[in-house]
């Protein structure tokens, strides 16, 4: 038992300092990620906000399709950027600190539902620019992802943040003034997809040392194996220190 308790404490302390490492790229990612589109508003107020009218979205003109890539990094003054910078990197870092690569997958697949529905759905006659698409996006994510990779801190920052941040599905309705609701209802959509297609595939197979050797019961067959989902249960708790 010995041998078995050993390793399933190395397993741990390798789940925990992936965790950290992912969570240290994670910061420096978001850190970057922002300075960048502080660094295009910048841009964006020297050029009398030229960028805005070039590749804001407008609905169903054709020309302005591949601008959804491009909007929720831009920004109509000061103070949407300053309003949406907050939201954007909170979410943004817990989207992002299980992994930069799926975090990059998640933000062109919320960015693309978000733009796509307003340059869809949207009225005639205007146009949108802003991160808001993309922080629903997030906030679908981070809230979902849980579910579907099994993981229970994962879960349970999912239940912290809906309980604390559910007054953003106000502003995700229809008919909500002064804001683009389809934008924030296609990006909430686009990251509760993301939580699925962009879920954990994570195996079960062994870690080197936690195995123990097969032994036979008093009927003479071997035991059954492990159950994987209580293990990773236990995993979990021990990350969170209750074990």
């Amino acid at each position: 038992m010995g041998g078995l308790s050993q390793g399933w404490e190395r397993a741990d302390r390798r789940t925990a300092d992936e965790m950290i490492a992912e969570a240290r790229k994670a910061l420096f990612v978001m850190f970057g990620f922002m300075a960048a589109i502080w660094a295009l508003q910048v841009v964006n107020w020297l050029s009398d906000y030229r960028l805005d009218m070039d590749f804001g979205v407008i609905p169903r003109d054709m020309d302005r399709l591949p601008g959804i890539l491009v909007s929720p990094f831009l920004h109509f003054g000061w103070s949407h950027i300053e309003a949406n910078s907050g939201p954007l990197f909170i979410f943004g870092f817990l989207a992002a600190y299980r992994g930069v690569v799926r975090f990059v997958w998640l933000t062109l697949l919320v960015a693309m539902t978000s733009g796509l529905a307003v340059w869809l759905f949207q009225g005639a006659d205007t146009m949108s620019v802003g991160a808001s698409g993309v922080i629903f996006g997030y906030f679908g994510y981070v809230v979902l992802r849980g579910l579907f990779d099994r993981r229970l801190v994962d879960a349970l920052i999912g239940v912290v943040m809906a309980a604390s941040f559910a007054y953003l599905v106000t502003v995700a309705v229809p008919g909500t003034p002064g804001v683009s609701w389809l934008a924030h209802l296609g990006g909430l959509v686009g990251g509760m997809i993301g939580a699925y297609l962009l879920r954990d595939g994570r195996g079960s197979a062994p870690v080197a040392g936690a195995t123990p050797p097969t032994a036979l019961d008093r009927r003479g067959t071997p035991p059954a194996s492990p159950d994987p989902g209580r293990a990773e249960l236990h995993k979990e708790l021990r990350d969170l220190g209750l074990l």
